[in-house]
């Protein structure tokens, strides 16, 4: 926080109301005081220690004669000569806040409306996803079968003679480790997640964070286990609409 002379003892006050107000985030805070004109509250002269300065002066003329008689600016200069009003800190300190509160508020309206198309764009972006997992999940028997097609049409131009059971099972563990029912039904239920963390009525940023971090992790699986450009093109767009969530998150609270 960047605060006047005037407020520096304030700081701790100020920073509590802030971090009651936002909870997520960085804040630079800056105040600016004037003060009053000196119409306003003109400032006082001290006429005793006007008349010592006099004093002091004739005395050093009468040892020193050619030194110069001190000018009235000299002496308006000459510190204690003039003194401004005592500020009331404390009155300060309870309007400085008051004007802080003000601002919050209207931060906090702001970053409602924000919060709103956030929040909207977030929706859409997780109904394509959903979108893209289910157009998936349709088409995995599919997969399934032609990556089985495929491992044993290699193991037949191989021209190696191999134990039919034997056969069945490698096709199997190859298979199996192609599988991505697991990371699909993950998917969804992260996807899930995030359509109720947007209904709370909390800050949910961090949460948020969290997730577009499980989504990527799941996205990024399906796409190394892929054998088949339906699966591989499914992966390349979550991560694309990942990506496109996980940059707004990181302006929710």
């Amino acid at each position: 926080m960047r605060l006047p002379e005037e407020l520096r003892f304030h700081e701790g006050v100020f920073r509590d109301v802030i971090a009651a107000s936002v909870s997520r985030g960085r804040v630079d805070g800056s105040l600016r005081y004037s003060s009053p004109p000196m119409g306003s509250d003109p400032a006082q002269m001290d006429t005793d220690l006007i008349g010592e300065l006099a004093a002091w002066s004739q005395s050093v003329r009468s040892i020193v004669p050619e030194a110069q008689p001190l000018r009235v600016g000299e002496v308006l200069k000459w510190p204690g000569v003039m003194s401004t009003p005592v500020v009331d800190e404390q009155a300060l300190a309870a309007e400085a806040t008051d004007l802080l509160r003000t601002s919050l508020g209207q931060l906090s309206d702001s970053r409602e409306r924000e919060g709103l198309a956030l929040a909207q764009m977030l929706e859409e972006r997780v109904r394509a996803a959903s979108d893209t997992i289910r157009a998936l999940e349709a088409v995995l028997p599919e997969i399934g079968v032609a990556h089985r097609e495929r491992l044993e049409l290699r193991l037949t131009e191989m021209s190696v003679q191999v134990d039919p059971e034997r056969l069945e099972q490698e096709v199997a563990l190859l298979l199996a480790k192609s599988e991505v029912s697991e990371e699909v039904d993950r998917l969804k239920m992260h996807l899930q997640e995030v359509e109720q963390a947007l209904k709370q009525n909390e800050p949910i940023g961090r949460r948020l964070d969290f997730l577009m971090q499980e989504l990527n992790r799941e996205a990024n699986t399906l796409g190394s286990k892929s054998a088949h450009p339906e699966q591989t093109n499914a992966s390349i767009n979550l991560k694309v609409l990942i990506e496109q969530m996980r940059e707004q998150v990181q302006n929710i609270e």
